[in-house]
């Protein structure tokens, strides 16, 4: 959607909404949800109502710039507005700030880090810091109730700005911090073996620490603060031990959730919510309180970190080509790997820097430097390449995965694609043909994980909703952007669309067209993204959708249903 035509349905939704004469019950079947000034909006009175009925918990929300503005001193030291730790402990933050911003809104609502004005943009107007079961509902009735748009977020790790909308109600659920393991879950008569329940506010360094003192480990991702039984598991869930155990949404077994109707559901109850919400999707279905995972058995593992460093766009083409070819070196452990390519400078003799972190169950340090030798060697035969530094660790694959905190707090977007295995195996050198084009066309930051095949493909047959891409995958390439505050209104435009507008058709030389991406990471401007994050899948999401919120109260950027809402999901188009 086009920055000026979203701009004026909004404001003719908004409009809409003024004129409607109608009780708060029939504006269920309005074309837009209340917003601030019309008839149907909860009256303070009503809001306060609210509050009492969640003990106080209703909060009003900010921009994160306008909350660390009311700190003392006036402002969040860098520090702060760069750690997610600390950014999810603001109601109203996003990981990402550029998803706090009204760039889109008629006239522009922005909130900037050391900003002089303060909009509030995208962000919601109140939140409900749900603690309880009890909390969750009344905010999900209240806003069917009331015809609201509601958000549900958690830590904020979003990069489809899923868990932000303006005039919207939040419902957080970081409060839901329960970690229960379990060596004898049952469903029903059936013995699941030994598991994990995680409330879905618990983050995955907190799974780790407790994995490891439990001599357990469950299937996570690789940042300090996603939220594995939130909307990483909903959007089919990657880890570097994903090639050994499997997506997340492969490993779990239990949902409890809050639906629209306000019912708290066990979902293996209802196998076609159950179907959904593994990989259907993040934020379309309800407010998930808790979810069960399978835990094995902790092992240990060898994590290495190198750099190389490329010296000009031709000689990191000629890597990634060459990593390409011994991709399938490290199939025989298994092994999960994220290899990233870091331009240092602008123009194509500016050097990149090749980030490349893998992790080998099950294998000693000496296995895992033999296993690496044959790409490293080749790499530093290649004139131009160098090496930087290396490191190896051998232990708990739990301090393997471990991180103290994710450095975030920039402008970011991400478009991404799903590389099948067929492509590396046939034509690694197209990699690099690839990989140059995109550098020539202006990309900084090419971040692969290999983060499929192995027991991915390996599970082709579970029924649930990841896209069937990740069967045939290798990897996940994601391309990414960010830009300054200082930008012009006009270079933030052009940065948001790169992927769409330049970007995409360079990365289906490797995906094929119409292939899939992990809806994670993503670009939330995928053209068809019914294709793009669910492929044959859509139709099946779409009439379960329909059954368990037939109102769409639950609506996300290019989500299950959003097609019927714009991109602020306050009108129906």
């Amino acid at each position: 959607m086009k920055p000026l035509f979203g701009s004026l349905i909004l404001l003719v939704c908004t409009l809409l909404a003024h004129l409607q004469n109608t009780s708060a019950a029939s504006n269920t079947t309005s074309r837009c949800r209340n917003v601030p000034g019309n008839p149907g909006y909860p009256s303070a009175a009503e809001w306060d109502a609210l509050n009492t009925t969640v003990f106080g918990r209703l909060v009003t929300v900010v921009p994160s710039a306008k909350f660390c503005a009311s700190l003392a001193g006036g402002a969040c030291t860098e520090d702060q507005w760069t750690s997610a730790l600390f950014r999810a402990t603001i109601p109203g933050a996003m990981e990402q700030p550029n998803w706090e911003q009204g760039y889109d809104h008629t006239p522009p609502s922005l909130c900037l880090q050391n900003g002089i004005t303060c909009g509030q943009g995208n962000v919601p107007l109140y939140s409900v810091e749900a603690e309880t079961v009890a909390d969750i509902q009344a905010a999900v009735n209240f806003s069917r109730i009331h015809h609201l748009r509601l958000v549900v977020k958690a830590s904020g790790h979003d990069y489809l700005g899923r868990s932000t909308a303006p005039s919207s109600l939040l419902t957080r659920t970081r409060n839901f911090q329960n970690v229960s393991f379990n060596d004898s879950f049952f469903i029903g008569s059936t013995y699941m073996r030994s598991t994990v329940t995680l409330g879905s506010g618990v983050f995955g360094q907190t799974v780790y620490t407790e994995g490891k003192a439990n001599g357990k480990i469950a299937v996570g991702g690789s940042a300090a603060t996603v939220c594995i039984a939130g909307g990483w598991v909903q959007g089919a869930g990657h880890s570097a031990l994903s090639p050994t155990l499997g997506l997340g949404a492969d490993n779990v077994l239990e949902f409890d959730i809050v639906v629209a109707s306000g019912e708290l559901l066990k979902e293996n109850s209802y196998p076609d919510l159950f179907y959904a919400l593994r990989g259907g999707g993040a934020g379309s279905w309800g407010v998930i309180v808790s979810a069960t995972f399978l835990a094995y058995p902790t092992f240990n593992a060898t994590s290495s970190v190198i750099y190389l460093v490329a010296e000009n766009d031709t000689v990191t083409a000629s890597l990634a080509a060459l990593h390409a070819e011994h991709i399938f070196d490290w199939d025989s452990v298994h092994a999960g790997q994220y290899f990233w390519f870091r331009k240092n400078g602008t123009g194509s003799s500016a050097p990149s820097v090749l980030f490349l972190v893998t992790y080998m169950p099950n294998t000693t340090v000496e296995q895992s430097i033999a296993l690496l030798a044959p790409f490293i060697n080749a790499s530093l035969a290649l004139p131009g390449v160098s090496l930087v530094s290396q490191e190896w660790t051998y232990g708990d694959i739990n301090d393997a995965l471990y991180q103290a905190d994710d450095s975030v707090g920039t402008n970011n977007v991400l478009g991404s694609r799903l590389i099948p295995a067929s492509m590396y195996r046939d034509s690694p050198g197209t990699v690099g043909k690839v990989y140059k084009e995109l550098l020539d066309n202006g990309a900084t930051e090419l971040l692969g994980n290999l983060v499929a095949g192995g027991k991915v493909a390996e599970n082709v047959n579970i029924s649930s909703a990841v896209h069937p891409a990740w069967r045939t995958a290798k990897t996940h390439l994601i391309l990414s952007a960010k830009w300054d505050d200082s930008a012009s209104l006009a270079e933030i435009n052009q940065t948001r669309h790169f992927f769409q507008n330049v970007q995409r058709p360079i990365l289906e030389e490797l995906s094929g067209p119409n292939a899939g991406s992990y809806s994670n990471e993503g670009d939330v401007f995928e053209p068809v993204f019914q294709t793009t994050f669910f492929g044959p899948n859509y139709s099946e999401l779409s009439a379960i959708k329909l059954k368990y919120d037939p109102e769409d109260l639950f609506i996300v950027g290019a989500g299950v249903g959003s097609e019927r809402w714009n991109e602020w999901g306050l009108c129906r188009v």
